[in-house]
């Protein structure tokens, strides 16, 4: 509101002054987290037992030797992604974890700068160093930096699928999607997003890489079959330690197995309605359609199966970022209630009040991704019960004032954060500075 009542010029000059004052912040908050937080490390860490294992594996030794009845992190790579990530061995720990944290780090820099790009920002736009500093004071970027793991490297290969896929580059996006598949299979729940765009040749490469890279890596391997004898079962069931999923939480406080299933099939009731509802009017707005629904693709992906862990939410970002689209779904406090739940580094426990803290730390996550999606539902179902009521069906869901909304894609003054669209008729609109209004110099 502030801004609305500031002449153009003076908002525009507001909005550079809040720009440039973002930009330490932002730059100090990058600084701090790669070489303090990240260097100094933590109890958990996640690099020691990749690092094991990869040199085990450059050593012709077992790789999948983990006693899964202890807590610790445990190595889980498939042996495509053991090829793959198997050269960190090659140089004495210390060293390599700090290449592997400056990788990653590298990796979020470059997919905040697609992101930009995504939705049609630039790093002179005041959304550079806004985003910059929400991304890195968030837990999950802090975390995998801290505990040392790949999720960068996972959240550069989704920005460059949603690049490609948009831009009709089926096969390198595939590729893309492929080399993140065959290390871990965060991202595999997107190929859907593909076949419901009917981009089949993504399924090419994005099956065809991890599958090459598995059979590269399966005669280079000493006990490759483990992987799915021993690795495996353990993936598929449910844990109730560091698993904020639906199961997990549920295990962890007791709950009856009847009451997590039914969760579990009404939460994944609300996706698939979201899901059609998001193809039935939006498949044709490409930006939209596709980091809204792989969003929610994603949030169910960590909500409902076996396991999900806080740091997951790193890949959200793409859909997190559409709240600058004029028909986003998270123009509303309740989703960034949500947000602020799985997102935040703040912790929660309590030394005054033991058992409320350690639930609101413990549920905080699984309540934030849960009640995400019911807001995507409600708002979803709210613009079709409205459309169906004025018999506009046919036209979409988006009520006729939308159109005219402000949205980053029209490259409009009214993208920017701080400005407000300059009108013909407007009898303040400001004229260009010229230099015979400047003071001569004597």
């Amino acid at each position: 509101m502030l801004f609305r009542q500031l002449e153009p010029r003076t908002a525009r000059t507001t909005a550079d002054v809040i720009k440039f004052a973002l930009w330490p912040f932002a730059i100090m908050t990058v600084l701090n987290r790669v070489f303090i937080k990240a260097i100094n490390g933590f109890i958990t860490d996640d690099y020691r037992p990749v690092y094991n294992a990869s040199f085990e594996f450059l050593n012709g030794r077992p790789v999948y030797t983990a006693n899964f009845d202890s807590v610790d992190p445990h190595y889980l790579y498939p042996p495509s992604g053991t090829l793959m990530i198997a050269p960190v061995a090659i140089i004495e720990y210390e060293l390599s974890r700090w290449l592997f944290i400056a990788l990653n780090a590298a990796a979020i820099l470059l997919a905040w700068y697609l992101l930009l790009r995504l939705f049609k920002f630039g790093i002179g736009s005041i959304a550079a160093p806004a985003l910059l500093l929400a991304m890195f004071s968030s837990e999950t970027v802090i975390n995998t930096l801290v505990f040392t793991n790949v999720n960068g490297c996972l959240l550069l290969a989704e920005l460059l699928f949603i690049h490609l896929l948009l831009a009709r580059r089926d096969l390198w996006a595939g590729a893309a999607l492929g080399l993140s598949i065959a290390v871990k299979p965060t991202l595999a729940p997107l190929l859907l997003v593909a076949a419901v765009r009917g981009q089949w040749k993504v399924f090419i490469t994005a099956c065809g890489v991890p599958v090459a890279l598995t059979a590269i890596a399966w005669p280079l391997s000493k006990d490759p079959e483990k992987f799915f004898t021993h690795v495996m079962p353990y993936l598929a069931q449910t844990r109730d330690y560091f698993n904020s999923s639906v199961g997990g939480n549920g295990l962890y406080y007791g709950l009856p197995h009847w009451l997590i299933l039914l969760t579990q099939i009404v939460m994944a009731g609300v996706v698939a309605a979201s899901l059609w509802l998001l193809w039935r009017y939006y498949r044709h707005d490409d930006l939209f359609f596709v980091t809204t629904f792989s969003g929610v693709l994603l949030t169910a992906s960590f909500l409902l199966p076996s396991l999900g862990q806080m740091y997951y939410s790193m890949m959200l970002f793409p859909f997190l970022m559409t709240v600058v689209l004029r028909n986003s779904v998270l123009r509303n406090w309740p989703a960034w209630l949500a947000i602020f739940g799985f997102m935040t580094y703040d912790k929660w426990l309590s030394d005054r009040w033991q058992s409320t803290g350690r639930a609101l730390e413990y549920l905080r996550v699984t309540f934030g991704w849960g009640l995400l999606l019911l807001v995507v539902f409600c708002v979803l179902g709210d613009r079709y019960l409205a459309a169906r009521r004025a018999g506009r069906l046919q036209f979409g869901l988006d009520p006729a004032w939308m159109a005219d909304a402000p949205d980053s894609r029209n490259g409009s003054d009214a993208a920017t954060p701080g400005r407000e669209p300059v009108r013909e008729d407007d009898p303040v609109a400001p004229e260009e500075p010229t230099a015979e209004r400047e003071p001569a110099l004597k």
